[in-house]
């Protein structure tokens, strides 16, 4: 240790490193080194405060408060803080692991707490601090500029025509302008696109004298000029077209398309997109799992929320479903009755970051033999031609091949699955009730009315809300053991949020799938404290994008996508940040334990 500079390792500390050296200087020369064993203690609540900011070197402290760990601070942490500001001891600290630690006089952490920044680290609470702990993008071969808003992307004027011109007049002035659509004047306007000039006006025998109002689109979708990039792109693929009117208060200025979208960036969803819908056969699956970890790379890089690029994602999973069904059918012949394609768990809740193992499941409309030969030969083909794109075997068997049949049996599946609670029901209700439709026609009203039912069903819920107890994050003294623990991100941390938020979803008998959705409900019903709700949404973000990160670089090392953490590798700060997710999972799970009442 004698060998390492204080002033120097300081430096490089948040929150040290961001100060300006005039602001540091005065103070460098009253940095002291101290030393203490592991049992001691150094304060005890309502003795005599601390009078040091103390920044661990080596070794770990325990903050207790009449006997419950609090917090272990750890290498690279701070604490003394809340003495210097409060003048009193409210806390017990225990050293824990032998310590070596950097402190400062009160006078001179009073001097730096006048620069604004280094004062916003100690008065930031915990959410706060994870949502700039992921601050530095991993490294990728290229950047998207995710703050550019469309109005400096649209290329496209807004051309207008009259309703009453004709499609050949309106060609004329989209060649005229160098357009791809023309907007057409009424209340409300309407717009037409090239390939609507292929698809309703060629494709149907019209000839250039129809009326162009007749083959336009009424009330198209717009975008803000202020919109970023990246809600734009969810726009598009939610709206599954390739133009968009740009607007400014109640003016069209612009028309935004996936040409000037894709511009922004080679690796963005769009592009990816594109490649999913030109995909010409089996032969081209390979790969897409490669290109969207390279979007996802992208995009991390571009500083956009993991939960965010696990939007795209989901979005661009349906069109590649939507092109393998398209392929199963050409193979197999027209379906004999309406049908549905189900995604479940993560990417039924528009979760899944990478490709994981596939969770689907097949719902047809009527039973008979021909019906269970054709379904049970299609789901057979979709799911390989998955496996074939990146998306690996379920292991547990939850895939549409096992899991097929018509509504009839799903119904009876889902009753008897909320009807008793039975530790397998639980793990189906896990799995199948975050369901999403993904492709094919056929009605699933039937099933979203059994879990409406869920409310009327509070024994369900207890033991819904029990099961995701189940899920615990490590104590906090083994995060201390840091070469010989490791935390599993999803394990420890997500899946506690995901299954209770599933409970208070179920409970207020409400149709969202996703997550954060589900939390914003329950806050908003008055179920969830609001301040629970919203450290937890910010110690879910973190944990999901610090697990996507840590995967990414993974994969970058040709090595396999784990949820597996070693503390190790981790700094101090970090391990920091990573405690204090976990503590907030863990407050979450003891509100969830007291409104659900799950003793009982």
């Amino acid at each position: 240790m004698a060998s390492i500079d204080p002033i120097a390792w300081l430096r490089a500390t948040p929150p040290f490193r961001d100060l300006p050296a005039e602001r540091f200087a005065p103070v460098a020369g009253s940095v002291e080194v101290v030393y203490h064993p592991a049992g001691t203690w150094l304060v005890r609540t309502g003795g005599r405060p601390l009078t040091h900011l103390f920044v661990i070197r080596k070794g770990a402290v325990r903050l207790e408060r009449e006997g419950q760990s609090l917090q272990i601070v750890e290498e690279g942490e701070c604490f003394g803080y809340t003495s210097l500001m409060t003048g009193q001891a409210n806390l017990d600290v225990h050293v824990v692991e032998d310590l070596v630690a950097y402190r400062l006089p009160a006078e001179a952490f009073r001097a730096l707490l006048e620069d604004p920044q280094f004062a916003s680290h100690f008065a930031a609470g915990i959410g706060e601090r994870l949502k700039s702990a992921l601050a530095q993008p991993p490294e990728a071969s290229f950047q998207v500029d995710l703050s550019l808003e469309v109005q400096h992307v649209a290329r496209e004027p807004a051309v207008w025509v009259d309703r009453e011109a004709t499609v050949g007049e309106a060609a004329w002035r989209m060649r005229a302008e160098k357009a791809t659509c023309v907007l057409v004047r009424g209340e409300p306007p309407g717009i037409v696109t090239d390939r609507d000039f292929r698809n309703r006006v060629l494709a149907e025998g019209l000839g250039p004298g129809a009326r162009v109002a007749d083959v336009a689109t009424p009330s198209p979708r717009t975008v803000r000029a202020g919109t970023r990039v990246y809600e734009a792109w969810a726009a598009l693929l939610d709206a599954g077209v390739h133009h968009l009117p740009v607007t400014r208060g109640d003016e069209i200025v612009a028309v935004l398309t996936s040409t000037d979208l894709l511009r922004c960036s080679a690796q963005g969803p769009l592009a990816v997109l594109r490649r999913v819908e030109r995909l010409a056969s089996r032969a081209s699956l390979p790969g897409y799992a490669t290109t969207v970890t390279e979007m996802a790379t992208a995009l991390l890089a571009g500083g956009l929320d993991a939960t965010v690029i696990a939007g795209f994602v989901a979005r661009l999973n349906d069109a590649l479903v939507e092109r393998i069904v398209r392929m199963a059918e050409a193979d197999l012949g027209d379906a004999p009755c309406r049908w549905a394609w189900l995604a479940l768990g993560s990417e039924g809740r528009m979760e899944q970051t990478l490709l994981t193992d596939q969770d689907n499941a097949l719902v047809y409309e009527r039973d008979g033999a021909a019906e269970r030969a054709w379904f049970a030969a299609f789901a057979d083909r979709v799911n390989a031609d998955l496996e074939t794109a990146g998306f690996p075997r379920c292991p547990g068997g939850y895939m549409a091949r096992y899991w097929t049949g018509p509504i009839g049996e799903w119904v009876t599946r889902f009753e008897e699955w909320v009807d008793a609670p039975s530790p397998e029901a639980l793990l189906h209700g896990a799995i199948f009730f975050d369901f999403r439709r993904v492709a094919g026609s056929l009605d699933l009203a039937p099933l979203e009315a059994i879990l409406a039912t869920a409310v009327q069903k509070p024994v369900f819920v207890r033991f819904l809300a029990r099961a995701a107890l189940d899920f615990k994050p490590p104590p906090l003294l083994v995060l201390t053991l840091r070469g010989h623990f490791t935390v599993d991100l999803k394990l420890h941390g997500i899946a506690p949020v995901v299954f209770l938020a599933r409970a208070y979803g179920l409970e207020r008998a409400g149709a969202d799938r996703n997550t954060l959705a589900r939390l914003e409900a329950a806050a908003k019903a008055g179920t969830l404290p609001e301040d629970v709700y919203a450290s937890v949404v910010d110690a879910y973000r973190f944990l999901v994008g610090l697990r996507l990160r840590v995967q990414l670089d993974r994969i970058a090392r040709g090595e396999a996508a784990t949820s597996q953490l070693p503390l190790a590798d981790l700094s101090g700060v970090d391990r920091g940040h990573v405690k204090d997710a976990l503590r907030v999972v863990k407050s979450f799970q003891e509100a969830g334990a007291l409104h659900f009442r799950t003793a009982f």
